[in-house]
Parts: structure tokens; C-alpha cells; sequence
């Protein structure tokens, strides 16, 4: 059972196979129940954070469950109640805020999921002090990483943050939540295939780090959890509870390792790339709804699963020196974003000597290569259907992003990040307009 790994975990005690040691991770405490009402001061409790409490919720999150924190830990704290408007941004303006208001405070406890729990994260890292995080809905997986996803002059950034001391779940109050937020997490989580493969193949091909153990983690709840995806909007706890253990175990995953990579590869990048150059003020970006992370990332998720397969399915590419030039990023990015992103991209950057290097290691171990990446995929057919049970988002259409747009994110998302993916394999392979133009 996975709820008995993650408490495993949190006590110092799981081996995981083929490791001399057992897993540790700077969490004290993750409380998964149907159930926290009247626990709440406790759980806090159990953690000394000290006796000066900030609060942090926003418009949504305060009427859900920040108000009755509040009033739970009021017994037994002193408590600053900092409520954000609603849809705040994490960025460096809100984390700057939210440091302000809680700067008496011993402790910050966020309550709401992605965009809160980043930025108490990040702001009580910045600050020295330690943050707790009672979650509203299951609509990401970063509740136990150690990164924050913060905008940084504009530039969608993985910043280093600090863990949360206790993660507590209510699955009634997940299970109550909009179901564009659970759809959301579903999304977040139908990326394990194609992020696993992304890093295999930057291991594989690349030479880069690679762990098994992120994966492992999380095998015993995906296929429950995608052959019944109906189940987490009919309020049923059993299946909300495969969700929020399987988004916690995620983010566990990403913490051992150190960072966000068995969780976030190409498909994140095309999704970061929309939300860095799809300003609604410009003519020429999509003007579109607000659509929240994971809702992305099932779209997105989709476009990487569906190249890998094309790939996976072909004879070895053959690389050519790379022809995206700094020229190329500063003219495409400007003069903000360009110099970040030419910084990432400029250590992918093939010479001939190096693409040759490269194509020989995939001539010569193409199968056994191929084979591998292949046994961690999931088929492009099967993520579909299960994101179409649910009626969520599955394509770019259905996010109100224009074909031309969408396009270019797929072509050029890769230029953002130091991070070795299929993007790149198809790029550098002379593939990628090919496909993109698909």
C-alpha cells in the first residue's frame, strides 16, 4: 500500500530495491484521511513551529478551509491571518509580500494547493523559517518537493524552497473541490510516462543522472488510478485518496532526487513556454481563459507522448550540429527573457563533432535503447481516453490556444531550460518541424 510507503518514508524506514540506505526526506509529518476536521490545532501542534502562526489563504482557499485553521490554531497560537486576493501569481512580488505580512510570525502555514504552497515555501525559505501546507484541492503534484515554480522577471523558474514540515489532506475537502481542480491533478499526473522517458533518454543517450526510485514509487497506484478516473468526480474518497497519494509520492520523488526531473520534462517545458509568451495583452499571443497547471500539462503531456511514440517507433535519428543560435533566442525571446534562455539552452547546443558523436550512440544501441524508453511509456490512445472520461482538456483547441501559437511552443519550448529531452533529440534530428507541422 502506498500509505504505508509514505509513512515509511516520513519515519526514515523504507529501503527502496537497490538501495544500501533507506529513503529520508525533510518531511515530519503527511496525514492522508478522509477526515482532518477537529485536527487541525494537533497536527500543527505536533510539529513546535513555534507560537506566532501566519496563515496564508486567498479569496477561494479562506472560505474553504482558512478560516476554520484559523480558528482551530487560534487555541493554540498566536495567529497573523494573511489572505491573498483570489488567483494570486507566484512570483517574486507575491513571495515578497507574503514575507512582509509574516515577518512576526515563527512559521508559515499555507492552506490551498499549487500556487499557495509554492509561495509559502519559497517565502519561508527565504526567511529561515519552516511552513506547514493543509491542502484545498488535488490539483498538482508539488506538495512535498523542494522546489517552487516562481516567474523571476517574467522567466518561469524551478527555484529551490524548503519541504513542508507537516502536509495534512482532508479527502473530503478535495473530493469537494471544482472539478477543474481535480481534473488538474489527474492531468499533472498522467505525465509520469513522458517525463520518465525524457530522463531515461537524457541517461541513456546523454549520459545524465537517472533514478528508478521516483517511479517505483508511484507504480502502485497508476493503473487504479487511470482505469477508474470517473470515480475522482463522483466524491468517492477511495479513489480521491489513490490521487493525493499518488501527487504526494510524486512530489516525495522529486525531493529524493533532488529535483523536479522525474516529474517535469518536455511536457512541462511546452507548458512553461505558453504561460512565459502567452501574455493575453499581445496581438499575437492566444487570448485565452485562465487555465490552471495541470490542465496544461494534460495537453501538453499528450503533444510529448505522441513524438516519443513517432521516435520510439523509427530507426535511430541521425543529429546535426544544432541550428537554433543565440541570435535565433535573444531575436525570439527579447531582450528580457533571451539572455536566460540563451544561458540554458547554450550547454545542449550540439557542434558537429558532438552530433556525430551522438548519432554513432544511437546507431549502435538504437534497439536496446528504444526498447527501454519504450517498457515506461504509455501509449498516446490510452492518455487521451482516460483525460477524455473525465471531459477534461486534450488539446491545444480546447484551451483556446491558436494552432500557430501552439506551434511554436512545440518548436521552441526547448530553448528555455537546460534540460535534455525529445524536444531535443527531433530538433537537433532536423525532425521537429516536420512533426510539429503534423
Amino acid at each position: 500500500m502506498s500509505a504505508d510507503i509514505i509513512q515509511s518514508i516520513v519515519k526514515g524506514e523504507f529501503r527502496a530495491p537497490g538501495e544500501d540506505i533507506p529513503l529520508s526526506v525533510p518531511i515530519r509529518s503527511i496525514v492522508i484521511e478522509d477526515s482532518l476536521a477537529g485536527r487541525e490545532a494537533e497536527l500543527i501542534g505536533s510539529l513546535s513551529m513555534g507560537g506566532t502562526l501566519a496563515v496564508v489563504s486567498d479569496r477561494d482557499t479562506h472560505p474553504v478551509l482558512g478560516a476554520r485553521i484559523e480558528r482551530a490554531l487560534d487555541s493554540v497560537a498566536r495567529v497573523i491571518s494573511i489572505v491573498l486576493p483570489a488567483h494570486p501569481h507566484a512570483d517574486e512580488e507575491t513571495t515578497e509580500e507574503i514575507r512582509q505580512a509574516s515577518a512576526p510570525a515563527d512559521a508559515l502555514i499555507a492552506v490551498g494547493s499549487g500556487t499557495l504552497n509554492d509561495l509559502c515555501k519559497y517565502a519561508a525559505s527565504l526567511a529561515g523559517k519552516s511552513c506547514a501546507v493543509f491542502g484545498t484541492a488535488p490539483s498538482m503534484n508539488g506538495y512535498a518537493s523542494v522546489n517552487a515554480s516562481i516567474s523571476v522577471q517574467g522567466m518561469k523558474s524551478t527555484l529551490p524552497a524548503i519541504a513542508p514540515s507537516g502536509i495534512f489532506l482532508d479527502l473530503a475537502v478535495l473530493a469537494a473541490a471544482p472539478a477543474r481542480l481535480i481534473r488538474s491533478g489527474l492531468g499533472d499526473s498522467l505525465c509520469r510516462p513522458t517525463a520518465q522517458a525524457d530522463w531515461m533518454l537524457a541517461h541513456l543517450v546523454y549520459g545524465q543522472s537517472y533514478r528508478e526510485i521516483p517511479f517505483h514509487l508511484l507504480a502502485g497506484e497508476e493503473e487504479a488510478l487511470l482505469a477508474e478516473p470517473e470515480a475522482l468526480l463522483t466524491g468517492n474518497l477511495e479513489a480521491m485518496g489513490r490521487l493525493a497519494r499518488t501527487l504526494v509520492l510524486s512530489g516525495i520523488g522529486m525531493t529524493i532526487c533532488g529535483g523536479s526531473q522525474p516529474a517535469s520534462q518536455g511536457e512541462h517545458l511546452i507548458s512553461h513556454y505558453v504561460e512565459m509568451m502567452g501574455s493575453p495583452q499581445e496581438p499575437q499571443s492566444p487570448q485565452r481563459p485562465r487555465w490552471y497547471h495541470g490542465e496544461q500539462i494534460a495537453v501538453t503531456t499528450l503533444s510529448m507522448a505522441g513524438l516519443q511514440h513517432r521516435m520510439l517507433n523509427e530507426g535511430p535519428p541521425r543529429l546535426q550540429a544544432s541550428s537554433v543560435s543565440e541570435a535565433d533566442i535573444l531575436e525570439h525571446f527579447g531582450t528580457e527573457l533571451g539572455p536566460a534562455c540563451e544561458q540554458a539552452f547554450s550547454p545542449k547546443r550540439l557542434d558537429s563533432g558532438k552530433a556525430e558523436e551522438i548519432s554513432a550512440r544511437l546507431e549502435a544501441g538504437w534497439e536496446e535503447i528504444a526498447g527501454k524508453i519504450r517498457s515506461v511509456t504509455r501509449p498516446p490512445e490510452q492518455l487521451r481516453d482516460v483525460l477524455n472520461r473525465v471531459d477534461a482538456p486534450a488539446s491545444p483547441r480546447d484551451l483556446g490556444w491558436p494552432t500557430g501559437f501552439y506551434r511554436t511552443a512545440l518548436r521552441r519550448a526547448r530553448e528555455i531550460r537546460n534540460r535534455v529531452t525529445f524536444l531535443d533529440l527531433a530538433g537537433d534530428a532536423g525532425l521537429l518541424d516536420a512533426w510539429v507541422g503534423d
